[in-house]
C-alpha cells in the first residue's frame, strides 16, 4: 500500500490523502483447483503414512513379545532336554556337543 500526501494547489491549506493500493496477481482457478488437489493427496498420503508407521510400532512390540515367549520356551526345553538342536518339520532332536557349543559361541 502506498499513501501520498499532497496539496491540492499551492494555495490551499487542506492536504489530500491519496491512497494507491497494490493489486495482488492471481493464478487461474484451474490453477489453484490442480494445487488443492495435490495439496489433498500429499496429506492423505502423509496420513497414511503415519497410520502405517503406528502399525509397524505396535507389530514391533508384538514381535518382542513373541521373540520373549520363544527365548522362554526354548529355556524350558533345554532344561528338560539339555542342549540340543530340533528339526522344527519332524520334532526329531540331537545333542550338541560341547565341542559344538563352544563354536556356536
Amino acid at each position: 500500500m502506498r499513501i501520498l500526501l499532497g496539496a491540492r494547489g499551492k494555495n490551499q491549506k487542506n492536504p489530500t490523502i491519496t491512497i494507491k493500493l497494490n493489486q495482488m496477481s492471481k493464478i487461474t482457478d484451474e490453477q489453484l483447483e490442480k494445487l488443492h488437489k495435490q495439496q489433498t493427496a500429499l496429506n492423505s498420503l502423509l496420513n497414511k503414512i503415519g497410520i502405517t508407521e503406528a502399525n509397524k510400532h505396535a507389530l514391533l512390540h508384538e514381535m518382542a513379545g513373541v521373540n520373549q515367549e520363544i527365548e522362554e520356551f526354548k529355556a524350558e526345553l533345554e532344561k528338560e532336554y539339555g542342549s540340543i538342536n530340533i528339526n522344527l518339520e519332524t520334532g526329531e532332536y540331537s545333542e550338541i556337543e560341547k565341542d559344538e557349543a563352544d563354536k556356536e559361541d
